[in-house]
């Protein structure tokens, strides 16, 4: 049973509440869904949230931190290293956890359900099965099953333009049809196993012992597909509520390492009109295919533009991406007031099967408004030696440049605090970017990566000190 690391919430009375569960970067799209429940149902409502970070400090209102990895087996302490956890796990320990389940029966006590809102429908969460309990987004086993890269291809490769892709089943099968590849496909060969994201459990490979170097396991289908070089990484994010309506949210511009690292996004795209259309038209069509699965919720499309300008699809995810509250706080300053926002129509697609009449796409992008994200990953050991304070006022830093009260802004979010160890491959933090043009966004990346940059040192073990 996984312990709670961290607890600031109480209760008020009067007030209805419903519980985030998720990483802490999403903590603000909570306040898009209070205020449409409140709407709703025409009563007070509040949200606690689960969060798996941990962190030097937290400015966080009604937050638990539940990490298993914060302990080890022998009950040593190691909350000053990185405790990143993937979010299966974190899905497990709060399915588990005896105090999570107690304060559900405190919460059922006061109101006569409880709605779990989390950044993506897992099968590890088990809460719903306490009876007045639901999850309010996709069914868990549908996102399960539209989240396999081998299934959405072999899906969607005759309804939308695919990269040429071939299935292996298993290690040897992926080595036996690579070799007859390498020369077919001289770019590259892109290899993912069934579930991926991030450039976790993937990677761009130009020869056999870049394979024989990432993957191990015997028995599992592996995804190949032709590496295809491109100008642009475009991200679609979006809603389905059935066949018929799917609501666009907008359109970025994905920062893809090495091939398949995904590092954060700009908006809006650099796309063509032409080739925003198609995204759009493309989106639709598997948003369509998506509702025939029974899924409905928030998810995101990745694609690829090449030098030739033809437009590729990658992927599904079949969750809320990584930037859907920059996508949020976009659309509020540009749909008009009172328009649905992404976690209402979310909670519109999954209750009612279909969105409310006010719901309205963004037409033009009348205030200029451009940001980009900026995933702060570390690439040796280091040790962080200062803390950068807590910014939790995203939503009206994209309120004041939207007005033009500010030219631009960056905010440096989620940063880890002093006198931690940091593992090659974490993050330390993340930055957001705002301005009017795209060279505003990429000037406050920089200065945000600077900023950070300041607070931490290579990192110099212990017994290398102490033999010195």
């Amino acid at each position: 049973m996984s312990s709670i690391h961290f607890s600031n919430f109480q209760m008020d009375e009067g007030t209805d509440y419903f519980l985030y569960i998720g990483e802490l970067k999403n903590y603000g799209l909570n306040h898009f869904l209070t205020e449409a429940l409140a709407r709703y149902y025409n009563r007070k409502f509040e949200f606690i949230a689960i969060v798996p970070d941990v962190l030097e400090q937290y400015n966080y209102d009604n937050l638990i931190v539940i990490n298993p990895l914060v302990e080890s087996s022998g009950g040593e302490c190691l909350e000053k290293m990185t405790c990143r956890i993937n979010a299966n796990d974190f899905m497990a320990a709060v399915s588990k956890s005896r105090q999570i389940r107690s304060l559900i029966q405190q919460i059922l006590r006061r109101q006569p359900n409880l709605y779990l809102y989390m950044y993506e429908s897992l099968s590890e969460m088990t809460l719903d099965e306490i009876p007045g309990v639901s999850i309010l987004g996709p069914d868990k086993h549908v996102a399960q099953k539209t989240n396999s890269k081998t299934f959405q291809l072999t899906q969607l490769a005759d309804i939308v333009p695919t990269v040429e892709f071939q299935i292996c089943n298993g290690y040897h099968d992926l080595i036996r049809t690579t070799d007859s590849l390498w020369q077919e496909w001289p770019d590259g060969i892109f290899v993912s196993k069934e579930y991926s994201a991030a450039g976790i459990n993937s990677t761009v490979a130009l020869c056999k012992e870049d394979i024989e170097n990432k993957f191990l396991d015997q028995d599992v289908p592996y995804l190949i597909s032709r590496f295809l070089p491109h100008s642009l990484d475009p991200t679609v994010l979006a809603v389905v509520a059935n066949e018929d309506e799917i609501f666009i949210a907008g359109v970025a511009d994905q920062r893809i390492e090495n091939g398949n690292r995904f590092t954060g996004s700009t908006f809006p795209t650099t796309a063509s009109p032409d080739q925003i259309r198609l995204l759009k038209a493309y989106t639709k069509k598997v948003g369509a295919w998506l509702a025939r699965q029974g899924y409905q919720g928030i998810f995101g499309c990745d694609y690829i533009i090449t030098h030739d300008d033809e437009i590729r699809f990658l992927e599904i995810n079949a969750r809320k991406q990584g930037t859907t509250l920059e996508f949020c706080c976009t659309l509020e300053q540009e749909i008009p007031l009172n328009a649905p926002n992404l976690p209402e129509l979310e909670f519109y697609a999954v209750t009612e099967g279909g969105f409310p009449a006010n719901t309205r796409e963004i037409v033009s992008h009348s205030k200029a408004l451009h940001w980009g994200t900026f995933n702060y990953k570390i690439h040796e050991p280091v040790t962080t030696q200062s803390y950068i304070p807590q910014e939790v006022e995203e939503r009206t830093a994209f309120k004041k440049v939207a007005d033009k009260k500010l030219k631009k802004d960056f905010l440096i979010l989620e940063h880890i605090g002093s006198d931690f160890v940091i593992a090659q491959g974490s993050f330390i933090g993340r930055i957001v970017a705002l301005g009017h043009d795209h060279e505003s966004v990429a000037q406050g990346i920089r200065q945000g990566c600077k900023t950070i940059e300041l607070t931490f040192t290579k990192h110099i073990p212990t017994e290398t000190v102490n033999a010195g």
